[in-house]
């Protein structure tokens, strides 16, 4: 018999003092349930999402002080482990002495029976790595920080099944749980740690997202049924990690209340919801800033959103402020103050300077116009940059930015507005996701309306003009549910037979020529012909979007605050990282346009 335990564990990155602590506490508990072995999640000493501002040398020796910490605790079990000093980071610890690391393979020995075991401390993607193997291990260990990612899951089971067919022996993964970012990008950790017979059928699994330690017995992993995993939808993890994310990250800075601008539209709402589920209705504040263009419609909806979470509320208006920006910057003249500046300096920089700028007195200033379109960006910042900012302080906490990643992609935000805040838990979220979590909520975590259902009803809109009224059904630009495809492709790439890849306006454009635009993207058939009369709207369209996304867009996303992922192309991920490098099309783009117009 040999009784292994799965410490499934938070790991707070930059932080071993916390983390050994949570340790030393799993393998009390494994040796009071007389457990032989105890494995730990990958870097469980050091986090995974390491500062690299840390003096490095310091950090390190101070790492290194904690292997000793474990050590001392293996008197009577075998700890896996693993930590980030010198390189090596496979530690097995048993009776107080560090077992020999053979390219991490392992030799115990427990009640007078010898195993061996291969232990691999990175993501389950080990295919490549275990070619080699002799198919002479007892069991095979991949210990992980493997960050979630919508849909991973399967995937990942699919590699370690293979891998434990081919070897025909068991296998243990171990993951963990909590959350750990890069500065822009927040990761949660799933955890979901499991146990693989010889067959590769999963016959123990931890919960996700939860704290546990799971204990089995080794020698009957063959002999025990497979787990009945219950098929819920994608937005159930979605929503859990999200949960997740939120929750860890505002108790790593220390914040435990939230403001959040709710406007009677959808992704505030979210956002509303899912605040308050971490954080408790008292400590949320929701703040409705309507001007003379909010109708009574959303004032009406996020009163009621209110009710139903039984937050905090405030009506803050905001119209005679803005009026008043609008007044104090067309009212005061712009002036050049060269005829009021004294050059009597003989320096050269001087004598250029009085050459070459013309004299202008103070009746010659010029006055602003403040246009449609600006006056829509002081109400964005008057709310975000005076109102939000200004309660967060005094409510003694930090507020939200509620974009989706559709707005993220193009920018349709105001920059210092409504793309400002803490955290953007919606960020690498579609509309239809938003959506679908509005009524996850509904449906699944609250059981009642607490999103009112006008609110996911009415159309999309900032209600910045009156070209926005919802009441007459207007809008946002964006045609969600083609668009939010559209932009996906752009970001995401799509899946396909042959490969997956980022999309660019040449395929997009090589798509609608063909007639299969919509079958390559995923939206639903028909709405290219609904919002395209001709090739010349269907392209202004396109390069409307392609010309945001890169262009300005990269210089809002850059200033954004740190967002959740829930996908591999999150933005600021590893994968997703930009440089303002301005708008390309390819010769091939240029010559199908031409070629159709």
């Amino acid at each position: 018999m040999l009784k292994i335990a799965l410490a499934q564990m938070e790991v707070r990155a930059d932080h071993p003092d916390i983390n050994v602590a949570k340790m030393l506490k799993f393998i009390d508990d494994a040796k009071g349930k007389e457990a032989d072995i105890i494995i730990f999640p990958f870097y469980a000493i050091s986090g995974t999402l390491k500062n690299m501002a840390f003096d490095r040398s310091a950090f390190f020796e101070d790492l290194q002080t904690y292997n000793n910490d474990i050590l001392k605790a293996s008197d009577g079990i075998t700890i896996l482990f693993s930590n980030d000093v010198n390189g090596n980071v496979n530690f097995a610890a048993s009776n107080g002495k560090f077992l020999k690391n053979e390219r991490d393979v392992f030799y115990i020995e427990v009640r007078g029976k010898s195993y061996k075991f291969f232990c691999d401390y990175d993501d389950p993607n080990c295919r490549d790595e275990l070619e080699f193997v002799d198919h002479d291990f007892d069991f095979i260990v991949v210990a992980a920080a493997t960050e979630f990612v919508v849909g991973q899951k399967k995937s990942r089971d699919e590699i370690i099944k293979d891998v434990a067919k081919n070897n025909g022996c068991p296998m243990i993964y171990v993951n963990c749980v909590g959350a750990q970012n890069t500065g822009k990008t927040v990761y949660t950790f799933d955890g979901t740690s499991s146990v693989y017979n010889a067959k590769g059928e999963i016959v123990v699994r931890a919960k996700s997202f939860e704290e546990s330690l799971t204990i089995f017995d080794l020698d009957k992993v063959n002999e025990m049924p497979p787990v009945k995993e219950v098929e819920e939808p994608e937005i159930a993890e979605i929503y859990r990690a999200l949960h997740h994310g939120v929750k860890n990250f505002l108790k790593q800075i220390g914040m435990k209340k939230i403001v959040i601008g709710i406007s009677g539209g959808i992704d505030s709402a979210v956002d509303a919801a899912l605040y308050t589920d971490v954080l408790g209705p008292e400590n949320v504040l929701l703040v409705n800033m309507p001007s003379v263009f909010n109708s009574s419609t959303t004032k009406g909806l996020s009163e009621q959103l209110a009710k139903n979470l039984g937050c905090y509320y405030m009506i803050v208006p905001i119209q005679e402020s803005v009026d008043f920006t609008v007044s104090q910057l067309e009212s005061i003249p712009m002036k050049r103050l060269s005829d009021g500046v004294s050059l009597k300096s003989e320096s050269h920089i001087a004598r250029k300077m009085s050459e070459s700028v013309p004299s202008l007195s103070y009746e010659q200033a010029i006055d602003l116009q403040v246009s449609s379109f600006v006056k829509e960006n002081i109400q964005a910042r008057d709310r975000s940059s005076r109102i939000l900012a200004a309660l967060a302080a005094s409510f003694g906490g930090g507020f939200t930015c509620n974009a989706n990643k559709a707005e993220t992609t193009i920018g349709y935000a105001t920059m210092y507005g409504d793309s400002a805040g803490v955290l953007s838990a919606l960020a690498d979220l579609w509309k239809y996701q938003v959506y679908d979590l509005a009524r996850y909520f509904n449906n699944e975590v609250y059981e009642r309306e607490v999103i009112p259902q006008g609110i996911i009803d009415i159309v999309p809109s900032a209600e910045l003009s009156n070209a926005q009224n919802v009441d007459e059904g207007k809008g946002d630009p964006l045609k969600y549910p083609y668009h939010d495809y559209l932009l996906k492709a752009f970001v995401e790439g799509i899946d396909d037979d042959k490969f997956r890849s980022d999309i660019t306006p040449e395929e997009i454009l090589t798509w609608y020529s063909e007639g299969i635009l919509e079958e390559k993207i995923g939206c639903e058939k028909g709405l290219v012909k609904k919002y395209f009369k001709n090739a010349e709207e269907f392209i202004a369209d396109l390069e409307r979007w392609w010309n945001l996304f890169t262009g300005i867009a990269i210089a809002k996303r850059i200033q954004a605050p740190p967002l959740i992922a829930v996908t591999s192309q999150a933005f600021g991920s590893f994968f997703l990282a930009e440089s303002q490098n301005g708008n390309y099309y390819t010769r091939a783009y240029k010559t199908l346009k031409e070629k159709l117009l």
